[in-house]
């Protein structure tokens, strides 16, 4: 596994990676711009099981925004992640704001290395694998790590929130 050298072209996830040991091994594929199923789109291009590969979804809470990690052949259950952060409703968050929030585009939003940390709920079904894969910080760019290593350092809670 990658991880213990700097990378010349390093993202903030990468870079949070290094910094803190954690061993990771990077995936690149070629983005389609056309393609707007970023998440699906890696897993294909991969090759790895939709269950295995993860999409980073900013959600709108009525205190700020939150952070909701769920597999790419799955949709976030709003409610679910919600609950999950001790509120009734959540919304999407409007995509400009999840931007600005993350320091990332859309399509390559990484719950790692995010411009401000807002509070995350990984899907517990993540622990039902040794690794998972997770945005890496741009479109064509996934990491592949261990879940207890993405719930340490993004101080990831774990509920069911795949709807």
């Amino acid at each position: 596994m990658a991880g213990k050298k700097k990378h010349a072209t390093g993202t903030p996830a990468t870079l949070a990676l290094e910094e803190a040991g954690v061993p990771f091994t990077l995936h690149s594929y070629e983005h389609d711009p056309r393609n707007q199923n970023f998440g699906m789109e890696a897993a294909e291009a991969l090759g790895f099981a939709p269950e295995r590969v993860f999409k980073t979804l900013m959600v709108q809470l009525p205190d700020g925004l939150a952070v909701g990690i769920v597999p790419v052949d799955g949709t976030l259950d709003l409610k679910a992640i919600a609950a999950a952060l001790g509120h009734k409703k959540a919304q999407m968050a409007d995509p400009a704001a999840a931007q600005r929030r993350t320091g990332y585009v859309l399509g390559g939003i990484s719950p790692l290395g995010q411009r401000q940390h807002s509070p995350t709920v990984l899907d517990d079904s993540a622990l039902r694998h040794a690794t998972v894969l997770v945005s890496g910080g741009r479109r064509g760019l996934d990491v592949e790590l261990a879940p207890e290593d993405l719930i340490r350092l993004t101080g990831a809670a774990t509920a069911p929130i795949r709807a």
